[in-house]
Protein backbone atom coordinates (compact mmCIF):
# COMPACT_ATOMS: atom_id res chain seq x y z
CA UNK A 1 0.00 0.00 0.00
CA UNK A 2 1.21 3.56 -0.64
CA UNK A 3 0.22 6.53 1.51
CA UNK A 4 1.02 9.94 0.99
CA UNK A 5 -0.42 12.28 4.28
CA UNK A 6 -0.26 16.27 4.27
CA UNK A 7 2.26 15.65 1.19
CA UNK A 8 3.53 19.69 -0.13
CA UNK A 9 5.94 20.69 -2.39
CA UNK A 10 6.68 23.94 -3.42
CA UNK A 11 9.52 24.99 -6.23
CA UNK A 12 10.79 28.66 -5.58
CA UNK A 13 7.46 29.16 -3.41
CA UNK A 14 4.91 28.12 -5.51
CA UNK A 15 3.22 25.37 -4.40
CA UNK A 16 2.90 22.27 -6.43
CA UNK A 17 1.11 20.18 -4.04
CA UNK A 18 -0.58 21.02 -1.49
CA UNK A 19 -1.46 18.73 1.83
CA UNK A 20 -2.44 15.85 -0.45
CA UNK A 21 -3.51 12.74 1.27
CA UNK A 22 -4.11 9.95 -1.23
CA UNK A 23 -4.06 6.25 -0.41
CA UNK A 24 -3.16 3.68 -3.00
CA UNK A 25 -4.37 0.09 -2.39
CA UNK A 26 -2.61 -3.18 -3.32
CA UNK A 27 -3.64 -5.18 -6.63
CA UNK A 28 -5.76 -2.62 -7.54
CA UNK A 29 -5.57 0.42 -10.27
CA UNK A 30 -5.50 4.13 -8.94
CA UNK A 31 -6.36 6.49 -11.40
CA UNK A 32 -5.00 10.62 -10.43
CA UNK A 33 -6.56 12.86 -13.09
CA UNK A 34 -6.42 16.63 -13.42
CA UNK A 35 -5.59 19.04 -16.06
CA UNK A 36 -1.98 19.81 -17.61
CA UNK A 37 0.10 21.23 -14.76
CA UNK A 38 -2.20 20.28 -11.70
CA UNK A 39 0.79 17.95 -10.24
CA UNK A 40 -0.28 14.55 -11.27
CA UNK A 41 3.16 13.65 -12.80
CA UNK A 42 4.81 15.56 -9.64
CA UNK A 43 3.25 12.67 -7.63
CA UNK A 44 4.58 9.68 -9.38
CA UNK A 45 7.83 11.41 -8.89
CA UNK A 46 7.28 11.97 -4.96
CA UNK A 47 6.42 8.08 -4.79
CA UNK A 48 9.24 7.11 -6.11
CA UNK A 49 11.27 9.35 -4.19
CA UNK A 50 12.50 11.35 -6.85
CA UNK A 51 11.36 14.57 -5.27
CA UNK A 52 11.25 15.22 -1.16
CA UNK A 53 8.02 17.03 0.10
CA UNK A 54 8.41 19.99 2.40
CA UNK A 55 5.43 18.53 4.68
CA UNK A 56 4.17 15.49 5.33
CA UNK A 57 4.84 11.33 5.00
CA UNK A 58 5.11 8.68 2.33
CA UNK A 59 4.78 5.14 3.10
CA UNK A 60 5.47 2.45 1.05
CA UNK A 61 4.17 -0.48 2.57
CA UNK A 62 4.53 1.48 5.88
CA UNK A 63 7.92 2.52 5.44
CA UNK A 64 8.53 6.30 5.54
CA UNK A 65 10.13 7.07 2.32
CA UNK A 66 10.66 10.91 3.25
CA UNK A 67 14.30 11.52 3.87
CA UNK A 68 16.07 8.31 3.47
CA UNK A 69 19.06 8.23 1.00
CA UNK A 70 18.98 6.85 -2.10
CA UNK A 71 21.41 3.70 -0.76
CA UNK A 72 18.25 3.37 1.81
CA UNK A 73 15.69 3.65 -1.29
CA UNK A 74 16.96 1.15 -3.62
CA UNK A 75 15.27 -1.62 -1.83
CA UNK A 76 12.13 -0.15 -2.21
CA UNK A 77 12.66 1.19 -5.69
CA UNK A 78 13.64 -2.72 -6.95
CA UNK A 79 9.51 -3.35 -6.29
CA UNK A 80 8.52 -0.50 -8.66
CA UNK A 81 8.34 0.38 -12.17
CA UNK A 82 7.77 3.62 -13.97
CA UNK A 83 6.66 3.65 -18.00
CA UNK A 84 7.25 7.46 -18.78
CA UNK A 85 5.49 9.72 -21.18
CA UNK A 86 8.12 9.70 -23.38
CA UNK A 87 9.31 6.11 -23.36
CA UNK A 88 12.78 7.16 -22.03
CA UNK A 89 13.81 3.91 -24.34
CA UNK A 90 18.01 4.74 -25.40
CA UNK A 91 17.95 5.09 -29.28
CA UNK A 92 21.68 3.37 -29.22
CA UNK A 93 20.26 0.07 -28.00
CA UNK A 94 18.04 -2.14 -29.62
CA UNK A 95 14.57 -3.25 -28.38
CA UNK A 96 16.19 -6.70 -26.20
CA UNK A 97 18.70 -4.74 -24.56
CA UNK A 98 16.27 -1.88 -24.24
CA UNK A 99 13.88 -4.06 -22.12
CA UNK A 100 16.40 -6.31 -20.34
CA UNK A 101 18.33 -2.45 -19.31
CA UNK A 102 17.44 -2.89 -15.28
CA UNK A 103 17.12 -6.63 -15.08
CA UNK A 104 20.52 -6.71 -14.49
CA UNK A 105 19.69 -4.86 -11.38
CA UNK A 106 17.07 -6.71 -10.03
CA UNK A 107 17.90 -10.26 -10.62
CA UNK A 108 21.07 -11.92 -11.49
CA UNK A 109 20.05 -14.01 -14.45
CA UNK A 110 22.27 -15.39 -17.13
CA UNK A 111 22.13 -14.08 -20.31
CA UNK A 112 20.40 -17.28 -21.58
CA UNK A 113 17.52 -16.76 -18.65
CA UNK A 114 17.85 -12.75 -19.65
CA UNK A 115 16.99 -13.72 -23.36
CA UNK A 116 13.96 -15.87 -22.15
CA UNK A 117 12.58 -13.19 -19.91
CA UNK A 118 12.74 -10.49 -22.94
CA UNK A 119 11.35 -12.79 -25.53
CA UNK A 120 8.13 -13.52 -22.70
CA UNK A 121 8.05 -9.92 -22.25
CA UNK A 122 7.66 -8.90 -25.62
CA UNK A 123 4.85 -11.69 -26.05
CA UNK A 124 3.08 -10.28 -23.65
CA UNK A 125 2.78 -6.55 -25.00
CA UNK A 126 2.45 -8.81 -28.66
CA UNK A 127 6.00 -7.37 -30.37
CA UNK A 128 7.07 -10.90 -30.77
CA UNK A 129 10.20 -10.52 -33.35
CA UNK A 130 11.25 -7.14 -32.76
CA UNK A 131 14.01 -7.83 -30.40
CA UNK A 132 16.78 -6.90 -33.28
CA UNK A 133 15.38 -3.54 -33.92
CA UNK A 134 15.95 0.26 -32.74
CA UNK A 135 13.40 2.64 -31.37
CA UNK A 136 13.78 4.96 -34.41
CA UNK A 137 12.30 1.83 -36.45
CA UNK A 138 8.95 1.72 -34.11
CA UNK A 139 5.66 3.47 -34.45
CA UNK A 140 4.76 5.50 -31.01
CA UNK A 141 2.50 2.85 -30.18
CA UNK A 142 5.15 0.41 -30.39
CA UNK A 143 7.50 2.08 -28.58
CA UNK A 144 4.86 2.24 -25.05
CA UNK A 145 4.63 -1.52 -25.94
CA UNK A 146 8.65 -1.78 -25.49
CA UNK A 147 8.14 0.48 -22.56
CA UNK A 148 5.76 -1.18 -20.49
CA UNK A 149 7.49 -4.43 -21.59
CA UNK A 150 10.77 -3.12 -19.89
CA UNK A 151 8.84 -1.94 -17.02
CA UNK A 152 7.36 -5.87 -16.28
CA UNK A 153 10.71 -7.66 -16.77
CA UNK A 154 11.51 -7.60 -13.55
CA UNK A 155 8.03 -8.17 -12.44
CA UNK A 156 7.34 -5.37 -10.14
CA UNK A 157 4.91 -4.99 -7.37
CA UNK A 158 4.06 -1.20 -8.38
CA UNK A 159 3.93 0.25 -11.63
CA UNK A 160 3.69 3.45 -12.62
CA UNK A 161 2.04 4.94 -15.60
CA UNK A 162 3.02 8.94 -16.50
CA UNK A 163 0.06 9.81 -19.28
CA UNK A 164 0.23 6.58 -21.13
CA UNK A 165 -1.88 7.03 -23.93
CA UNK A 166 -1.17 10.90 -24.58
CA UNK A 167 0.01 11.36 -28.21
CA UNK A 168 -1.27 7.79 -29.23
CA UNK A 169 -4.04 8.00 -32.11
CA UNK A 170 -7.08 6.16 -30.83
CA UNK A 171 -6.16 2.43 -32.02
CA UNK A 172 -3.09 2.40 -30.29
CA UNK A 173 -4.35 4.19 -27.67
CA UNK A 174 -6.82 0.99 -27.09
CA UNK A 175 -4.14 -0.88 -27.11
CA UNK A 176 -2.23 0.10 -24.54
CA UNK A 177 -5.18 0.51 -22.11
CA UNK A 178 -5.45 -3.22 -22.79
CA UNK A 179 -1.85 -3.81 -21.84
CA UNK A 180 -2.45 -2.10 -18.11
CA UNK A 181 -5.96 -3.83 -17.58
CA UNK A 182 -3.85 -7.45 -18.28
CA UNK A 183 -0.75 -6.27 -15.81
CA UNK A 184 -3.48 -5.48 -13.30
CA UNK A 185 -5.20 -8.91 -13.63
CA UNK A 186 -1.54 -10.13 -12.40
CA UNK A 187 -1.83 -8.73 -9.39
CA UNK A 188 0.50 -5.96 -9.96
CA UNK A 189 -0.49 -2.32 -7.93
CA UNK A 190 -0.71 0.22 -10.74
CA UNK A 191 -1.02 4.25 -10.43
CA UNK A 192 -2.32 5.75 -13.95
CA UNK A 193 -1.65 9.59 -14.16
CA UNK A 194 -3.87 10.90 -17.37
CA UNK A 195 -5.78 13.68 -18.23
CA UNK A 196 -7.62 11.68 -20.91
CA UNK A 197 -11.07 10.68 -19.01
CA UNK A 198 -12.20 7.73 -21.49
CA UNK A 199 -8.91 6.06 -20.49
CA UNK A 200 -9.03 6.48 -16.91
CA UNK A 201 -12.69 4.76 -17.03
CA UNK A 202 -11.20 2.50 -19.06
CA UNK A 203 -8.45 1.04 -16.47
CA UNK A 204 -9.57 2.76 -13.06
CA UNK A 205 -10.96 0.90 -9.84
CA UNK A 206 -9.86 4.20 -7.47
CA UNK A 207 -9.90 7.79 -9.05
CA UNK A 208 -8.43 10.84 -7.59
CA UNK A 209 -9.01 14.10 -9.50
CA UNK A 210 -6.22 16.63 -8.91
CA UNK A 211 -6.11 20.36 -9.72
CA UNK A 212 -4.03 23.49 -8.71
CA UNK A 213 -2.10 20.50 -5.97
CA UNK A 214 -4.88 19.91 -4.25
CA UNK A 215 -6.78 16.43 -4.29
CA UNK A 216 -10.67 17.49 -5.09
CA UNK A 217 -12.37 14.27 -4.82
CA UNK A 218 -11.49 10.56 -4.68
CA UNK A 219 -13.19 7.32 -5.11
CA UNK A 220 -14.91 5.56 -7.40
CA UNK A 221 -16.08 6.56 -10.71
CA UNK A 222 -19.74 6.15 -9.01
CA UNK A 223 -18.94 8.19 -6.06
CA UNK A 224 -17.90 11.17 -8.20
CA UNK A 225 -20.50 11.25 -10.52
CA UNK A 226 -22.70 11.24 -7.43
CA UNK A 227 -20.98 14.93 -5.97
CA UNK A 228 -23.49 17.23 -5.84
CA UNK A 229 -20.57 20.48 -5.55
CA UNK A 230 -18.96 19.75 -9.04
CA UNK A 231 -19.71 22.77 -10.16
CA UNK A 232 -17.18 23.83 -8.06
CA UNK A 233 -14.17 21.91 -10.13
CA UNK A 234 -14.39 22.15 -13.97
CA UNK A 235 -12.29 19.48 -14.44
CA UNK A 236 -14.88 17.13 -12.10
CA UNK A 237 -17.74 18.68 -13.97
CA UNK A 238 -16.01 17.79 -17.58
CA UNK A 239 -15.21 14.13 -16.00
CA UNK A 240 -19.13 13.65 -15.25
CA UNK A 241 -20.06 15.02 -18.63
CA UNK A 242 -18.06 12.21 -20.50
CA UNK A 243 -18.33 9.62 -17.93
CA UNK A 244 -21.94 10.00 -18.70
CA UNK A 245 -21.09 10.13 -22.27
CA UNK A 246 -18.97 7.13 -21.90
CA UNK A 247 -21.48 4.88 -20.09
CA UNK A 248 -24.44 5.15 -22.93
CA UNK A 249 -21.85 3.99 -25.46
CA UNK A 250 -21.28 1.01 -23.39
CA UNK A 251 -24.88 0.56 -22.84
CA UNK A 252 -25.73 1.06 -26.63
CA UNK A 253 -22.68 -1.05 -27.48
CA UNK A 254 -24.10 -4.08 -24.64
CA UNK A 255 -27.45 -3.79 -26.48
CA UNK A 256 -26.36 -4.52 -30.07
CA UNK A 257 -24.52 -7.55 -28.39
Amino acid sequence: MIELENVSLAFNGNYVLRNVNLTIENGKTTVILGPSGAGKSTIIKVIVGLLKPENGSVKIDGVNIVGLSDNELFPLRTKMAVVFQGNALFDSLNVEENVAYFLNEHHALSPAETRERVKECLSFVNLDGTENKYPEELSGGMKKRVAIARAIAFHPDIILYDEPTTGLDPVNSEVIIEMINKIQERGATSVVVTHIIKDAIAVGDKFAVIEDGKIKESGSIDSLLEEEDGANSEFLSEIKAEANLYNKVLSKREEKV
